[in-house]
This record gives structure tokens, C-alpha cells and sequence, in this order.
């Protein structure tokens, strides 16, 4: 395995297989892809737990992992501190930092959509690296771009007085999220249980998403996110901390949930709204 890291938020990515010069993190960073000297660097911990051992001792103290001193079995290097180590280590022996490889995710690659099932190929929005779904038109945020695509949509949605046009108007509330039903998707990278989670804890948009590598939109969440943003002044409230007792059920009033065809027609229409006002 060859690893690289991002020198600004250090996350790591596995590129044995990547020819591009360079990758463009989650973060926003750019990534050079060059392979650098190793260093033979004195061992200080168990590549297999990370505890401290002594630097002639044959086995750790704490798990008794074998401690390999052999250059011919060290062929990974350290993204930080480029020193040997072995191949199935968990644990940099030089500065213990924990290996943690992400896949990266370039151009052209296609991951299985969270809803239906289908390949979703890759495209950019801007500079927002995004996979959109064929079939349900949903859209897969990849790391930490999630926010710079809102602020894209907020944008477009303002340019273009969406509001204005018939039928298009952007929803300024969200929905009901105890009337809709709870399913929980996997994540296309990592297929672990994506987290629900309240959109700013209050807009009732509920989202999926993955900690470690993205969040999934379904066709019309996008639209719902810049016009619960742009009701409130173009910029997201903050939540709300203090508890406030819950409305009767007659006093509720809770926007009609959309159809499935409606729901694929703003999916499209949204996303088809950035790109053509970056071209």
C-alpha cells in the first residue's frame, strides 16, 4: 500500500492504484502525489497497538505483537514521517501516528447509490466533487464539501429568483419528520448505517450521512436546505437550545409531502441551476 496525507487536515488516502499528480481532499486541499524517500527511523512503538516498547525488545509488553526490525518486510511508509514500516501495521513504530487510509474518490469513479441501488457516476459542481444517481436523482456529498454545495444552491436559488417562476418556488419549510418514515441507508464508501440528523436541528430536513466520508440528499433536500436558509435571511439560524413543549397535533402545520415525481423534477431542477449559472 502507498499512502499520502494532507498536510492540512491530515487525512490519509491509499493511492497505489492513483496515476494523477494530484488529488483534491476532502477538505479542499490539494494533494501532491509523489512518492518520497523513506527514512530508517528508530522503533518506538508496536505497529499493532501503539504502546511504547523498548528499542531492542522482540515483542510488545502490552498485545506481544511481534516488533519487525526486517527492511525487507517494511515497505509501508509513514505519510507523515515517511519512516519503514510493515506492511499490515497499524500504528507508525516511529511517531505513532494511527494509519487510517481513505479511498479516493477521483474522477470518472462510480459508486452505488444509497436508495436505489444504482451506479452514480462522478461530475463536479463548481468545484464540488458530487456523484448524482440516474435513477432517484438523488446526489452523494463527498467528505466535507457538503456545506459549499449549499452555499452554492442558496446562490443560484438568489440569482435566479427561482421564486418567481410558477411552480419552481423554493420550499421554505421543511417537513414533517415524525410523519415520515425512518429508514436508514448504508454509506456507498464504507456500507456502514448512515446517521439522521436534523438539518441545523430545527428546519425538519432530515439528512444522511456518514461521519467518515459523506452525506446523501435525497431529490429535493437540496431545494428544501436554500429555502429554509433563505426564509431565515440567507443565512443558517443557529439552534435553538432552550426545550419548547410540543404542539398539539392540531396546531401543527406541516408542509404536504411531495411525490415522487415532483420530488425528481426539483431534484433536477436545483442541481441543473448551479451548473448552468457556472458555466
Amino acid at each position: 500500500m502507498r499512502l499520502i496525507a494532507c498536510q492540512d487536515c491530515h487525512r490519509q488516502f491509499d493511492v497505489t492504484h492513483v496515476d494523477a499528480a494530484e488529488i483534491g481532499c476532502a477538505c479542499g486541499a490539494t494533494v501532491a502525489n509523489e512518492l518520497h524517500e523513506a527514512v530508517h527511523a528508530r522503533v518506538h512503538r508496536c505497529g499493532s497497538c501503539g504502546a511504547g516498547v523498548a528499542s531492542d525488545a522482540a515483542r510488545c509488553d502490552y498485545c506481544r505483537a511481534e516488533i519487525v526490525r526486517d527492511d525487507q518486510q517494511l515497505s509501508l511508509l509513514c505519510p507523515e514521517c515517511m519512516a519503514r514500516n510493515c506492511e499490515e501495521s497499524r500504528f507508525c513504530t516511529a511517531c505513532g501516528i494511527g494509519f487510517d487510509p481513505q479511498p479516493f474518490e477521483g474522477d470518472g469513479h462510480e459508486i452505488p447509490c444509497p436508495d436505489c441501488g444504482g451506479l452514480m457516476p462522478a461530475r463536479a459542481v463548481g468545484e464540488t466533487p458530487v456523484n448524482e444517481c440516474p435513477g432517484c436523482n438523488g446526489v452523494w456529498v463527498q467528505g466535507d464539501r457538503f456545506e459549499q454545495l449549499v452555499a452554492r444552491a442558496v446562490d443560484a436559488v438568489r440569482k435566479a429568483e427561482l421564486s418567481d417562476l410558477p411552480g419552481r418556488a423554493p420550499r421554505r419549510a421543511g417537513a414533517n419528520p415524525a410523519a415520515q418514515a425512518v429508514r436508514y441507508r448504508k454509506c456507498p464508501v464504507c456500507e456502514a448505517f448512515m446517521q439522521r440528523r436534523n438539518y441545523r436541528k430545527c428546519s425538519g430536513i432530515i439528512l444522511d450521512r456518514c461521519k467518515s466520508h459523506g452525506t446523501w440528499l435525497d431529490p429535493d433536500e437540496l431545494e428544501q436546505i436554500a429555502g429554509f436558509i433563505l426564509e431565515n435571511g440567507g443565512v443558517p439560524p443557529e439552534p435553538k437550545m432552550e426545550p419548547r413543549p410540543a404542539p398539539r397535533r392540531s396546531e401543527q402545520a406541516w408542509s404536504a409531502p411531495m411525490t415522487s415525481s415532483s420530488r425528481h423534477d426539483v431534484g433536477r431542477s436545483v442541481l441543473g441551476l448551479i451548473a448552468s449559472l457556472l458555466d
